[in-house]
This record gives C-alpha cells, structure tokens and sequence, in this order.
C-alpha cells in the first residue's frame, strides 16, 4: 500500500517532542541552546531544540523501526526505488557505501577516470580494484565527458571477472552517459551497477529530464539531496534498486561501519522535508529551474566570448543527455581560466558560484535563484569580460590527463612512500592526491605515475588560483611518492 507524500514523519515526530517540553538529561549538552547561549542566538531556538539525540519516540538512524522506517519508505516510493536510506555523511558516504557492498580487496570494479574523490577513497577502503575507463574529451571546452557505451562493453568484456560498474551521471558539467544501455550490458555480464548521482536529484520529478539511475534499473544510486534537493549540507540518499541482488541489510550493515550513531535530526528532518516537497510540487520546481537556466544561458550567450553549455553538445555516444538545470560556462576565449572569473565574480562583485577550474565555471541553479540575481551574474560577467579579458594564447585547452596506474590507490596509500618535492617527482608512483576543489576530481591519485604533463597541469592550476587539495603539505610543495 503506498504511503501518503504528504507526510513527514521525522519532521511531525520532532513537532511533537517540542510540544511535549522534555526536559534533556541526555546528550547534546547544549540542552536545548540553553547551555551555548552565543550559539542559541546565532542558529536560532527553534533549531537548537530539535538538534537532539535519537531515542524511541525518534527512532534511531542505524536500526529504524518507526518514524524514520516510515520516511524511508516515503523516500524509496518518491524516487522509484526499493529502498531508501537517509545518509548523514554527504554523498561521500553514499558513494563509499555502494563499493564496498559490493567490493572487498581484489575485485575489480569499471569505473571512470573523472570521479569523485570519494570513489578513489572507496578503493583504499575496500582494496578493489579500478578498471577506468578514461571519457571522451571535448576539445573546444576541454572539459571530461561521459562514458561511451562502446568503451564500457569493452572493459566488460577484457574483465568479466568485475564486480561492478560505476557511473558519473550527471557529471558536474551536466553531462550524462547512455544509462540504460550500461545497465543492460553490465547486466547482462553479472556486473552491479552503480550510479553516482551527486547532482541528479531532480531528474526524479522533472520533465524532460535525463533518465535517472532507478529509471534505468541500476541497483544502486547515491543522490545529493543537499545539491539540488533543498536539504541541508551533508544530507543525502542512498538508492538501492527495484532488482538488485544487494540486501538492504547487508547495505544498512556496510553503512553502520562507518557512519555516526549519533545523527544529526536537523540533516534527517531536512531530508524528509525536502522529499515531500519534491514529492508533491517537484515538476513545478525543477520547471522553474530550467526556465532560470536557460533563460541565463540566452542572456550570457549575448555577451559573447563566453559560452554556456546546453543540449546542442548531445552527440549520442558520451554525451548521450545533458542536464539543462546547470549552468556551465566557459570562459577561456576571452582570456580567462573559469577559477580567475570565479575569483572576481567573488572578490568584486560580491557572487559566490560553485567552483572554477581551468577553463569553465558552474554556476549551480536551483530554485532559490531569482531572475534579479542571475541578471546581477550576467551584467558581472559582462563587465568582466569587458574589463579583463586578454589574448587567450598560451592558456591550458584541456582539463584531464589520461592516468597511468602502478599500483591499486590501497596498495599505494599504506605502501612506504617518501616525501619529495612536487617539482622532482616526475617519473615516480603518487602516495597522494592531488586535485583541484571543487570538483574534487583528482589530477594524480595514489598508484598512479607522475608525470610531466601533469606537473604542468598542476603548476598551472596553482598559477590560475586553483584551490589545491590532497597531500599531506598544505602549502602543495612536496608530495608522498613510492620508495
């Protein structure tokens, strides 16, 4: 029987206990803010006094058998999944989870190249294997692309001992694979399917949307609701579906390895909050974002010099579909890298985007933008390109270096590693990261060989403004390589 969307349990439960005026004798100490006064003022009474521990009114986030039972199942129905699990360590964790419950030490999983670091981190947990399989390239943006379905089939078939197939999709450019054709080929082989969906949430309830994870019967999606779902930061879902061969309680049991006992009821309140809203009013909602989006697309198209990405990039292969909600922009014809346009937009004119990189800049649309605010953008980004831009010669065109993989990331992460200095470690196997963030896609992860052109790229990205994440120095001047 299905359950009413309206509904929010873990929202009406909190609702309840306020009303009920429990006196704490538990943890949190704050009790209620009346123990952090300078904090009380600065979040607000009302949040501190659901900001509580779980306990059997509340039900608790590693063995729900109530209120949060019964807003998983909502979730689950929402998006068109078996299950639904609410994640309180961001999609990081989301993403993690999905290895390792179908991943231990020597398995092999297929996966791109240009994911997040949190899939690499997956494999220094698990000790499983990567095959990549490195995306297509557009030259003109320079940016990562998706997956090719003639690509896949053949690491499919050079490696049918693989556990597992893992997706980007969308990427952050808005970029998506050919989902359904992957599930049926992974399928066909034996192969899980694992979709990292950190900015897809709204492909559940939009129109003319790309095909979401569950839609294409992938068996299990990890989907940042915090992105463009409306929750607060760090809260996400966990997918698992309708047929995939995975228990949700060999899934629950991987989770509580590494997520905290002790979850946040603001993040878990969020996400059932967000849900019923995407739930009841989510086409109307991701309408609105479209129509922002495109609406800045046009506008910034008439600057000129800068281009806004949109579905006139659909070639049918590895970029099979493409997220009209983002608005990817690229900026290196008008002499600028993406992270040198982020930092003015930011530092003159009081705009904060999501990230910048070498050649492009997101701009992330959700439906907290108004059309004033994206006219601000616009006029910003005019003046910009008016003010500085430059001769474009001499810039970096391209955005991901094929990589050259010694050893597993687990191999190398615990392996006896030496520090060296970043510009003499050319020719030696990386203990580290190295990466720009956001996006958080690393440049050189453990295992993989350093080379020249990735020096460059590195030495580049530093020169741009790029903040560089990864090693243990946090100036980025040395880096641990292998003995």
């Amino acid at each position: 029987m299905k359950m009413d969307q309206h509904n929010a349990p873990i929202y009406e439960a909190l609702l309840k206990y306020r009303e009920a005026r429990v006196v704490p004798f538990d943890v949190p100490g704050h009790k209620h803010g009346k123990g952090n006064p300078a904090l009380t003022e600065f979040l607000g009474k009302t949040c501190m006094e659901v900001d509580v521990n779980s306990m059997k009114p509340l039900d608790n986030l590693i063995h729900p058998v109530s209120v949060i039972k019964d807003a998983e199942t909502l979730a689950a129905e929402a998006f068109g999944a078996r299950h639904c699990f609410f994640m309180v360590g961001g999609t990081t964790s989301a993403v993690q989870t999905m290895v390792l419950s179908v991943c231990k030490a020597g398995d092999k999983i297929i996966m791109p190249r240009n994911v997040h670091r949190s899939a690499i981190n997956a494999l220094i947990l698990s000790g499983a294997v990567p095959v990549y399989v490195n995306p297509g390239v557009n030259e003109r943006l320079g940016i990562p692309l998706g997956m090719s379905v003639r690509d896949v089939e053949a690491a499919i078939k050079a490696n049918p001992d693989a556990k597992a197939v893992l997706v980007n999709n969308p990427t952050y450019y808005g970029i998506c694979s050919n989902l359904r054709s992957i599930v049926r080929i992974a399928h066909a082989h034996g192969m899980a399917v694992l979709v990292d969906e950190a900015h897809g949430t709204h492909f559940y309830f939009g129109e003319g949307m790309p095909l979401s994870a569950m839609a294409a019967g992938a068996d299990l999606a990890a989907v940042s609701m915090h992105k463009s779902g409306g929750s607060l930061t760090q809260s996400s879902f966990l997918l698992v579906g309708e047929n995939a061969k995975v228990t949700e309680g060999h899934v629950r049991a991987v989770i509580n390895i590494t997520q905290t006992t002790s979850a946040s009821y603001l993040l878990l309140s969020s996400l059932d909050i967000s849900r019923r809203n995407l739930a009841l009013d989510g086409k109307n909602i991701v309408k609105k974002v479209v129509e922002t989006a495109n609406y800045a697309r046009q506008e910034i198209g008439k600057i000129g010099g800068y281009c806004a990405f949109s579905d006139a990039l659909i070639n049918g292969d590895d970029i099979y579909d493409f997220d009209m909600t983002k608005l990817s922009v690229h900026t290196r014809d008008i002499g600028l890298a993406g992270i040198e346009v982020y930092d003015k937009l930011r530092d003159i004119y009081d705009i904060q985007i999501e990230f910048g990189d070498i050649g492009n800049i997101l701009a992330y649309i959700s439906a907290g933008d108004m059309w004033k605010d994206i006219e601000r953008l616009v006029a910003a980004l005019a003046e910009i390109k008016r003010r500085f831009s430059k001769d474009k010669s001499g810039m970096l065109d391209h955005e991901y270096i094929n990589p050259q993989v010694v050893l597993t990331p687990q191999e190398a992460f615990y392996g006896e590693q030496v520090s060296l200095p970043i510009e003499e470690s050319a020719g030696r196997v990386s203990g580290e990261f190295v990466m720009c963030y956001p996006p958080g896609i690393p440049i050189v992860a453990p295992g993989e060989l350093i080379t020249k052109d990735i020096l460059a790229y590195i030495r580049y990205s530093k020169e741009r403004g790029c903040s560089m994440t990864g090693t243990e120095d946090m100036n980025m001047e040395r880096i641990k390589v292998m003995k």
